[in-house]
């Protein structure tokens, strides 16, 4: 059915009783609601250059104490879906945070599902849960929902990290707080998620017979991901993307209820054509440079720089050398899709 109703079809005084009841005739925006082939879409394939934000961020460094900002970010904005929404896609939030030499983002635990992903500097940590995680280039820390966290800066120069949360879908539910607390007592050894967990198959022998935990593994250093994907694209056709997720290692699933994590490697002069899924996602680029074609949207992108990928998109990606590989971190909602049974992949 093609041709349905029009709210102006109908008669004034029947329209207006229904407005004064809180009530509306579904027909009129039924395919607004529910469209034939693919959902209806605002997200667009935006790209946000890091050497473009960083004067901005380094700027909000000198103009705001983090005492007055408690987070430091420029929130990352998909113009399709209004800046004021906040939203990269989504379901997906996105910030670039910012910490200086010697100061502290207070400890607090939210309902949103967090992870941070380093973006530059060294001397950052993060406190979760009494375990201080280093903060390196790459790195991926989880901060998951009602953990207590806080971040720290030990070193010289500014540290840059990205957030990516959940924080659209939760704050959609009007579900989305936050609780202050003291700082946290280091009551872990530093590096124990990686003695624990450090090698991929194997895991403690007692994790057998225990109830699974929910976040047994909180930092996932770079260094470890990159040489995964080394090994990974050294047995991978050239036809095959080089793409390895992010998982909890004593389930096997995904790190977070929510979001998705990924890296993918682009050997030297590799273009990769992605599956096309119903997920949104947004990518971050570690290392390297190259070419991101999105719905037709061709990006130019450099080390650092982060683009949106809408439901339903066509991705390609090209890496730009012929001498060194790519190495691009995605996030996704492809769990959250799971778990409510509408993810597809079409091709």
């Amino acid at each position: 059915m093609s041709n349905l109703g029009r709210i102006e079809d109908l008669p004034v005084d029947y329209v207006r009783a229904l407005t004064e009841q809180n009530t509306l005739p579904l027909w009129p925006s039924l395919r607004a609601m529910l469209p034939h082939g693919i959902p209806s879409r605002k997200t667009q394939p935006v790209i946000w250059r890091y050497a473009d934000i960083r004067p901005n961020l380094m700027r909000a460094g000198e103009l705001t104490p983090i005492e007055k900002a408690e987070r430091r970010v420029l929130v990352l904005c998909n113009p399709g879906l209004g800046l004021d929404n906040m939203k990269a896609a989504p379901t997906i939030y996105i910030g670039m945070q910012l910490i200086l030499p010697g100061e502290t983002a207070p400890n607090h635990k939210h309902t949103p599902s967090a992870i941070r992903v380093v973006v530059e500097g060294q001397g950052g940590y993060t406190v979760v849960n009494g375990e201080k995680l280093p903060m390196e280039k790459g790195d991926l820390i989880l901060t998951p929902p009602g953990l207590w966290h806080e971040h720290g800066h030990e070193g010289q120069g500014p540290v840059v990290w990205l957030d990516a949360l959940d924080l659209p879908l939760i704050y959609g539910m009007e579900a989305s707080f936050s609780t202050e607390g003291p700082s946290q007592s280091i009551d872990k050894p530093v590096g124990l998620g990686a003695a624990r967990f450090g090698q991929g198959g194997v895991v403690p022998y007692r994790s057998l017979d225990a109830a699974r935990g929910a976040y047994p593994l909180l930092r996932f250093p770079w260094k470890d991901v990159k040489a995964a994907l080394r090994q990974l694209a050294g047995v991978t056709p050239k036809d095959d993307v080089v793409q390895l997720a992010y998982v909890n290692p004593e389930t096997g699933r995904e790190c977070l209820p929510t979001l998705g994590f990924s890296a993918i490697e682009l050997r030297p002069g590799e273009e990769a054509r992605l599956p096309k899924r119903s997920a949104s996602a947004v990518v971050h680029v570690v290392e390297g440079a190259g070419t991101a074609l999105v719905d037709g949207v061709s990006h130019s992108f450099s080390e650092t720089d982060t683009f949106a990928v809408p439901t339903h998109s066509t991705l390609r990606l090209a890496n730009a050398s012929r001498r060194t590989s790519a190495y691009l971190f995605m996030v996704d909602d492809a769990p959250l899709q799971r778990k409510l049974s509408i993810y597809q992949v079409f091709e």
